[in-house]
């Protein structure tokens, strides 16, 4: 545990302070990274937009994710309190919104999920496996898409 522990004081606000405003402010210019989207939740607080990147898992019209660290991530709290999100992604007609309901699978293997995930092609493979790097307490949520 000591290594959660590790990975939660430094890795967590690393990638808070850091590397989530460059990809964020990557999207903003229209240059989203290769193998991320974009999770917006509504605060469970405040009731406003938050925007968090995330790992393209696109499959069809389900949309998978493993929160790094479990319940314990804010945009996962934001979902359970409100479970309607939109996702941002990349798909053969551009880069667009699609609304949806999470779901979040305690008992799902997040780390199954995420490779399977990882099999898609390599720029999700290399989200996917520095994520599960970066990862404490992995958690599934599955987001299904509303109908175009």
């Amino acid at each position: 545990m000591a290594g959660s522990d590790a990975k939660d004081r430094i890795i967590y606000p690393l990638e808070k302070r850091v590397v989530n405003p460059i990809v964020l402010l990557a999207w903003d210019l229209g240059l989203p990274p290769p193998g991320d989207a974009l999770l917006e939740t509504t605060g469970r607080r405040t009731g406003q937009p938050r925007r968090t990147p995330v790992c393209d898992g696109l499959d069809g019209d389900t949309f998978w994710l493993v929160a790094q660290r479990g319940r314990r991530a804010d945009w996962v709290q934001n979902l359970a309190a409100n479970p309607r999100v939109r996702v941002k992604f990349r798909s053969g007609s551009g880069v667009g919104w699609r609304a949806g309901t999470a779901h979040i699978l305690d008992d799902d293997d997040p780390r199954e999920r995420q490779r399977l995930l990882a099999q898609a092609n390599l720029a999700r493979r290399w989200c996917v496996r520095a994520s599960a790097a970066m990862g404490t307490t992995p958690l599934t949520v599955r987001i299904d898409l509303d109908p175009r």
